[in-house]
């Protein structure tokens, strides 16, 4: 029993993390400027795609994140 109860509260804890992440990191967007939110987004999209892309050809999906990340966020930051 109580193996279960610790489950469940690890289950409770987590959730309320991931909520409390979720939140904050919305609710700081709204002070930035739009360029500022261009870098994240584009940072945020390159990261998800150079993971895929960095996953399927050279089996490394941490090493194309960063790459991914970098390029978007170059490509945000220069965007108008």
């Amino acid at each position: 029993m109580t193996k279960v109860l610790q489950l469940d509260v690890k289950k409770t804890v987590l959730k309320s993390i991931a909520v409390a992440f979720c939140v904050v990191t919305l609710s700081s967007c709204s002070t930035m400027t739009p360029t500022q939110q261009r870098v994240l987004s584009g940072a945020g999209i390159g990261a998800v795609g150079g993971a895929i892309v960095g996953g399927a050809t050279a089996g490394n999906p941490a090493a194309g994140a960063a790459v991914g990340a970098g390029l978007g966020a170059a490509a945000g930051a220069l965007t108008k």
